[in-house]
């Protein structure tokens, strides 16, 4: 008889209630968040074969794309400007850009509460 008693109490469900010792609290948290990206971004320019040439008073003897070309100038004691450009196929710019982004996010909470 002893042992079902015991077995009895064992096998009983407990239950029990839990009551808050506060009336009201408050609780703060604080986040810091930092983030650091550092970046290379490397450009290349490509460009076709080019060939221009201005000026004034002056006279080509050809076509330009002709290396054996000369100029003369047209009227012998004036002022006389010739600009002369050249550029072959390929590359023709390059770029090299570094940068560092630091971004830090600082995050406050405040809960309140009350029973």
């Amino acid at each position: 008889m002893k042992k079902l008693l015991l077995l009895l109490l064992i096998a009983a469900p407990v239950s029990a209630q839990v009551t808050p010792n506060f009336t009201q609290g408050s609780m703060q948290s604080t986040t810091t968040t930092t983030i650091d990206i550092d970046r290379t971004i490397e450009t290349e320019v490509y460009g076709g074969d080019y060939s221009s040439w201005s000026g004034t008073n002056v006279v080509p003897s050809g076509d330009i794309a002709d290396t054996a070309t000369t100029y003369s100038i047209h009227t012998a004691g004036d002022q006389f400007q010739l600009e002369i450009v050249t550029r072959e196929a390929g590359l023709i710019q390059e770029s090299l850009t570094t940068e560092t982004i630091e971004q830090n996010t600082v995050t406050t909470s405040l809960s309140v509460f009350s029973q």
